[in-house]
């Protein structure tokens, strides 16, 4: 588990903090779950992610390119009148580190 900040956007969305942070292949990473179930996908470096759920809040599987500082991201909400992508930074915070509890 990790600690993530959202920076960007009108400021109404939120992310849920902390995040699943996994390491595969020499890869990290994170399970963001928004505070709504409109975001229909989210933008990292160019590449499109999907939603990994079909209900509830949005979630989305991404990876982490850089840790400490702000990682631009776009996610595309469909809760306007027409579908808007748009433009934020999350910052996943190393010093939060923590192993998620097996349940």
């Amino acid at each position: 588990m990790i600690d993530v900040t959202l920076t960007g956007g009108s400021g109404r969305a939120s992310v849920i903090s902390p995040v699943r942070l996994t390491v595969k292949d020499g890869e990290a990473m994170a399970y963001i779950e928004w505070s709504s179930s409109n975001y229909d996908y989210m933008k990292v470096e160019d590449e499109i992610y999907y939603p990994v759920n079909e209900e509830g809040n949005s979630v989305f599987e991404i990876p982490i390119t850089v840790f400490d500082q702000a990682m631009p991201v776009a996610a595309d909400t469909t809760a306007m009148s027409m579908p808007h992508e748009i433009s934020y930074s999350l910052t996943f915070h190393t010093d939060s580190l923590k192993k998620a509890r097996k349940k």
